[in-house]
């Protein structure tokens, strides 16, 4: 069996480490600091948070287009330059105006780089061992997860000065660019392609119904990743726990990630979603359903195992309906609907939430996710099954 865990496939999880460190290090305290800096309304936090996830909804169709068809590590390092360099602008901006140019702007290059990444990891992984390495490849993403808010939090704490956080987040965001510019990939000619230009050369319309799905997934993850500490500060009166939380869901994530990689090696990915799936909406019921602390980090734990079974599941399921040349594609393509539910999720969250509280926004969730439950033992898995272009996967 050829070797999973090589130097490339570790630099390349080293730099999405970073790339997604730099990120929740920000992410949970954001909403605070837009209230107590600029006394911005929960609305308005929506909408100046939304912007982020809108860039990179609207650049990552074109970045899969792009990584599929031009030199991947050249494209990598220009996306994660900017990236790095946008956290300058957090550092610079002294109105509200200003702080949603830039955190606007700023998801352009996010959303490039997180497709350029994975599409690299994915070139320098065994054929054989593909499917696998795909679930490994997200522990990246969780381990940041883990330590990110709840270090963001307690520099928070110790400090009050949010301008720390954001010197860090640049430093940190740099360290990741240096990891992917160390980094060799296959020697492959870049295929011309002479057919003209279409949607699907753009996204992956093939997995469109997977698209859906995901997307209400992103949407809950989207409203809990953004407002889960002022909710747990001003409904349940939890000040220093959220790291805590944060820290139980990516525990779940990462052991559910390690736990899922004999089935996806076996090929059981729909098997390993749609168990995920179940978990997760449990994880959301009990969030809002028993405001205390009890459910309140059980939840973390079934919401993180749940999602570290699902996400992994529907990646492969993307790559397995995606031909051979069009993994950029794929990649960009289920980023693009995760992005979608979670931007509409940031949004909808800060209009609920300003009007009907923040209770009634994660009941919100709730529902939505169990609707995306039922869509997948419906329609999607079916669906999948149909369309697959491995018959060894189901």
């Amino acid at each position: 069996m050829e070797r999973l865990w090589n130097k490339n496939y570790l630099r390349l999880m080293t730099a999405n480490f970073m790339l997604y460190f730099a990120f929740y290090l920000l992410t949970p305290l954001l909403p605070i600091y837009l209230s107590e800096r600029f006394g911005a309304t929960n609305d308005t936090i929506g909408i100046l948070l939304s912007g982020y996830t809108l860039a990179a909804l609207i650049i990552r169709p074109f970045s899969g287009y792009v990584v599929d068809s031009f030199s991947r590590k050249k494209v990598l390092m220009i996306c994660f330059l900017f990236f790095s360099i946008c956290f300058f602008g957090y550092i610079a901006a002294g109105t509200l105006l200003m702080f949603g140019i830039v955190r606007t702007l700023h998801g352009a290059p996010f959303g490039a780089v997180t497709v350029a990444n994975s599409t690299c990891a994915i070139d320098v992984l065994p054929s054989n061992r593909r499917n696998e390495g795909i679930g490994y490849y997200g522990l990246s993403n969780n381990l940041a997860m883990a330590i990110a808010p709840s270090i963001g939090i307690y520099i928070y704490k110790i400090l009050n000065d949010f301008t720390a956080l954001f010197w860090i987040a640049l430093v940190i965001a740099f360290i990741g660019f240096f990891a992917a510019s160390s980094i060799q990939l296959p020697q492959k000619e870049i295929a011309k392609n002479k057919e003209k230009l279409s949607l699907d050369r753009f996204f992956l319309t093939r997995a469109w119904m997977l698209a859906i799905n995901i997307a209400l997934f992103g949407f809950c993850f989207g409203v809990l990743s953004n407002y889960l500490a002022i909710y747990s500060k001003q409904e349940l009166g939890i000040t220093s726990g959220t790291g805590t939380y944060f820290m139980l869901l990516s525990i779940g994530l990462f052991s559910s990630r390690l736990q899922g990689a004999r089935s996806l090696r076996a090929g059981f990915i729909t098997r390993n979603a749609a168990y995920g799936m179940i978990l997760s909406l449990m994880g959301y019921i009990l969030f809002v359903a028993c405001p205390n602390m009890i459910g309140y980090y059980a939840s973390a734990l079934l919401i993180g195992l749940g999602n570290g079974h699902m996400y992994p599941g529907f990646l492969n399921m993307f790559i397995n309906i995606a031909h051979h040349n069009e993994r950029g594609t794929a990649n960009s393509s289920i980023l693009t609907s995760w992005d979608l539910g979670f931007g509409i999720g940031i949004l909808a969250g800060g209009v609920i939430s300003q009007w009907m509280g923040y209770t009634a926004a994660f009941w919100v969730v709730a529902i939505d996710n169990a609707v995306g439950v039922a869509l997948f033992f419906l329609v999607t898995r079916r669906f999948f099954l149909r369309n697959r272009l491995n018959p060894d996967v189901r």
